[in-house]
C-alpha cells in the first residue's frame, strides 16, 4: 500500500541526507520525495511517498520524528487530501502530428510549453494515474524524454496536515 508522509523540517543543510539515510538503513525505497520552503523561510516541507504496510510506515514515521531538525511528521494516507505531480514530457512531433498531440494534451488539461522542429514539450500536473494515461497515449508518437517533479500533498479544508506547535516559528528562527 502506498503511504504519503508530510514532514516539516528545519531549512538547514544535511536534513535531506539524514532523512534519505534513515530510509536506506531501513531498506525502504522512496517512491517520491519533494522538498521546498514553506511560508516561513526557516522551515521546509517534505512530501514523501513510500510503499509499505501500515505498521511499517508507522515505524518509519516514529523514527523520522526522532531525527535532528525534524519538526513534525504525519501520515496523511486515507485523509481527504489533494496530491499532485508535475511532469514534462518531450515527444517527437512531425508538423503533421502537432495538432493531434496538442489535442491530446488539452484533453488532460496539459499544455505545450515548447515547440521545436521535431518535438514538443508538454507540461502536465495531476495525479499519477492522469500523468500515466497521457504518457500511454503519447508513447506511439515517440517519447524522447520525461521528467517528473514528485508528488506534493496537502490536506483539504481547514486541516493543515502538520500539528503546529505554538511558538514554533520563534523556536526555528
Amino acid at each position: 500500500m502506498q503511504h504519503t508522509l508530510i514532514a516539516l523540517v528545519e531549512n538547514r543543510p544535511g536534513v535531506l541526507n539524514r532523512v534519505a539515510s534513515l530510509f536506506r538503513r531501513r531498506n525502504y525505497n522512496i517512491e517520491s520525495l519533494t522538498v521546498g520552503r514553506t511560508e516561513n523561510p526557516a522551515i521546509s516541507r517534505m512530501t514523501i511517498v513510500i510503499e509499505g504496510e501500515p505498521i511499517e510506515t508507522a515505524r518509519i514515521e516514529a523514527n523520522l520524528v526522532k531525527l535532528v531538525n525534524i519538526i513534525d511528521v504525519q501520515d496523511v494516507t486515507g485523509q481527504p487530501a489533494i496530491a499532485r505531480d508535475l511532469a514534462l514530457i518531450k515527444v517527437k512531433a512531425k508538423p503533421n502530428q502537432r495538432a493531434e498531440i496538442t489535442a491530446l494534451a488539452e484533453i488532460f488539461r496539459a499544455r505545450v510549453v515548447d515547440v521545436a522542429p521535431e518535438s514538443l514539450i508538454i507540461e502536465i500536473t495531476g495525479t499519477e494515474d492522469k500523468i500515466e494515461s497521457l504518457n500511454e497515449l503519447l508513447r506511439p508518437f515517440g517519447i524522447v524524454e520525461m521528467v517528473r517533479a514528485g508528488q506534493v500533498a496537502m490536506l483539504r479544508g481547514g486541516a493543515s496536515g502538520i500539528r503546529h506547535t505554538p511558538g514554533l516559528e520563534a523556536k526555528v528562527l
